[in-house]
């Protein structure tokens, strides 16, 4: 059996290279390709990611997966569930048996639909012209619900998407999660809403680009992420992206007139950057290589930005950093009203400025689309429309552009329709894992308040990092917090941090 895992680690690390390279292609196609190469861009990307979908499901993975022992019922095959050859055939299994069923025609349909779709989806943005988009996304919805149905699911084609993202979880169980979700993040901000409006107009001035890059370049640094083995770019939505073992892009999104869309943003992203580069040795260049779903790699972006980034004890580091960098825009502005100024709490129509407390439910409106559109319930032409509806039920606020509403996010021209939910469940992975850090090490904020980073992110690498995707969500949320997914860990860190700042 070590002869067919050895020879199955050397056909799939010739598939990585081939997504590794198609990563290549999508990050540049985000950030530097001139206008005139996008056509093409599509063409090259359709035929890396045919040839990766070949290397995957050839008929010698099928047998060498089969002289292993593995089948729907032990995944993990001969090796055992609980080695790290188990996790390997585990993961291994899963992607070959989800490929197999989609055919090499719409794998290749797909990739030129989505770069194309994420060219006019550009272009649509910046114009707020919703109708730019319009055929490329029903195109692109088109080919993404003839792939559920090739995959195949039991009870709702949103399964088959879902589990791309979000290994093992179910439309059900998401919809059950986010109905006391919604209700508990509606209330909390409802009696947010009854008590003053803390001050964040500090925030609103004109902040120079330069300096804010160079800021939040040093603070990306100081929380630990290697330049040696990435760098930081910037593009219309940031994202992190991982396009070799050493080779970690971060891109970021800076606007003169705002300070916390550029500095937040990289933060977050920098926790994505983290668990990147934090894998064991023994799993760099497989597909172990990976988080272990997006749930739980939002949980590390989640906990840097907010818990940590937001957090008072992490400005009284940073505020008199911030004052040399920008004197006359917070000369006079307290700690205290600082760290309340970043943590206003107010409906907004983008996601990526939302507070904690609205964020969810930008999440929620979008999964609520999103299961709409896959179903047939919900045609593009009535998308803005819908959105409108959603907004002013869960937010309390109706976009006036489209920009501002169905434009704002990526990810439909991505082709990552059922990917929004994990963001949700990363807020909620992350405060229970934060919770059993406070437990181990108790003081957090002294911790943070003395830019003890590494205190955190080795915390971190050691309980989740170091295992990419050798365990499912569900063991390692069991293994370091010592129970199953639970929304009270989210609603008490919500209910503490901003009845201190609200005073309810």
């Amino acid at each position: 059996m070590r002869d067919y895992i050895g020879e199955l680690k050397g056909m799939t690390r010739e598939y990585q290279l081939l997504n590794e390279s198609s990563a290549i292609l999508a990050w540049d196609q985000e950030t530097y390709i001139p206008p005139a190469a996008l056509p093409e861009r599509g063409e090259q990307l359709a035929l890396l990611q045919s040839l990766a979908h070949k290397k995957l499901t050839s008929p010698r993975v099928g047998e060498l997966l089969a002289a292993c022992g593995c089948s729907d019922d032990a995944p993990w095959g001969s090796a055992g569930a609980d080695t790290r050859d188990g996790a390997y055939l585990r993961e291994l299994y899963r992607a070959y048996t989800r490929q197999i069923r989609i055919p090499s025609t719409l794998v290749e349909a797909i990739a030129r639909a989505t770069s194309a779709g994420q060219a006019a989806w550009a272009e649509a943005r910046g114009k707020n012209d919703f109708a730019l988009f319009k055929p490329y996304l029903e195109k692109v919805l088109s080919l993404v619900v003839e792939k559920a149905q090739a995959v195949g699911y039991q009870d709702h084609p949103y399964d088959a998407l879902l589990d791309e993202y979000e290994p093992w979880m179910t439309t059900s169980e998401i919809s059950r999660v986010f109905s006391g979700l919604e209700s508990s993040l509606k209330g909390l901000a409802s009696r947010i809403s009854e008590r003053p409006q803390v001050d964040d107009a500090f925030l609103y001035q004109s902040f120079s680009l330069e300096k804010q890059r160079k800021f939040a370049r040093q603070i990306v640094k100081e929380l630990g992420f290697d330049f040696s083995g990435g760098r930081i770019d910037e593009t219309a939505h940031p994202f992190t992206t991982t396009l070799g073992a050493r080779d970690v892009r971060i891109t970021g999104r800076f606007r003169e007139e705002y300070f916390g869309t550029g500095l937040f943003g990289l933060i977050h992203e920098t926790g994505h950057a983290l668990y990147e580069q934090g894998f064991d040795e023994e799993i760099t260049g497989n597909i172990l290589a990976t988080g272990t779903s997006l749930g739980i790699h939002e949980s590390q972006s989640r906990t840097w930005e907010n818990v940590v980034g937001r957090s008072r004890a992490f400005w009284e580091h940073y505020l008199p950093l911030a004052r040399e960098y920008f004197p006359s825009q917070f000369k006079d502005v307290g700690l205290d009203t600082f760290y309340r100024g970043i943590n206003r709490v107010s409906p907004t129509h983008i996601r990526i400025d939302a507070d904690e407390v609205t964020y969810g439910l930008h999440i929620i409106l979008r999964f609520r689309l999103e299961l709409a559109l896959v179903r047939g319930d919900l045609k593009v032409d009535d998308l803005t429309g819908a959105w409108r509806e959603a907004s002013r039920d869960l937010l309390g606020i109706e976009p006036e552009t489209s920009a501002e509403g169905e434009l704002q996010d990526i990810h439909w021209s991505m082709g990552a329709i059922g990917y929004f939910p994990t963001y949700a469940l990363g807020n909620l992975y992350g405060a229970q894992f934060w919770a059993a850090f406070e437990n181990t090490v108790h003081d957090t904020d002294t911790l943070i308040r003395n830019g003890d980073f590494p205190v955190l992110r080795n915390w971190l690498r050691d309980s989740i990092h170091r295992h990419g995707a050798s365990k499912t969500a569900g063991e390692l949320c069991r293994e370091v917090s010592g129970e199953d997914l639970k929304p009270d860990f989210l609603q008490d860190y919500l209910e503490n941090k901003y009845r201190g700042i609200y005073g309810f």
